[in-house]
């Protein structure tokens, strides 16, 4: 029996910010004021998430310039994890570099095969302020640098060689939406 409610339950879908937003591209502040607020903006990020069949999601992918993600990714063993990190700071990243496809939610339909390390280390807190260190391997540790950098205003496709990152723009070229197509999208679902 579950004892908390399933996170995002209680939490609005929010329009997502594509790869052209400006918000994309800036890094996040930190959050300063914990509360009824940032609450919140964390459900509304898990509903959002889900909603877009994520695994992770960072506050400037709904229009949010604050430092906050949210997860519920799996790792290479299939241990799900579920959270989120409030002022997270990528503290290790090492191991192996593994090329694997990525994906990201403001970059719709379009994957890429990106170099992470496989294994990574986020400290933060949570959004009552208590610290909180959370520890990757595989796909999750993957999550959690894809998330960092979108606070750090990055998105995968920067990461990325010269070649295949004007392969990647032609491909967001064809099968481009507006944000009102991609918000339609995730209502329907």
């Amino acid at each position: 029996m579950r004892n908390r409610p399933i996170p995002g339950s209680s939490g609005l879908v929010r329009p997502m910010s594509l790869l052209a937003d400006p918000v994309l591209h800036a890094p996040c502040g930190p959050v300063t004021e914990f509360g009824a607020e940032l609450s919140r903006l964390v459900e509304d990020m898990f509903a959002t998430m889900y909603a877009a069949q994520g695994v992770g999601l960072a506050a400037n992918q709904v229009g949010v310039g604050l430092r906050v993600f949210v997860y519920d990714c799996p790792d290479d063993e299939e241990v799900r994890h579920v959270g989120h990190v409030v002022n997270p700071r990528l503290v290790e990243a090492d191991g192996v570099v593994v090329r694997g496809t990525e994906g990201c939610l403001s970059l719709p339909g379009l994957q890429a095969p990106t170099d992470r390390y496989d294994r990574a280390v986020v400290e933060g807190v949570r959004g009552d302020g208590s610290p909180v260190r959370i520890e990757g391997t595989g796909f999750f540790a993957r999550c959690l640098q894809h998330e960092c950098d979108h606070l750090d205003g990055l998105v995968y496709a920067d990461r990325l060689s010269p070649w295949r990152r004007s392969r990647l723009a032609r491909a967001a070229r064809k099968a481009s939406w507006s944000t009102a197509e991609r918000v339609e999208r995730l209502r329907e679902r």
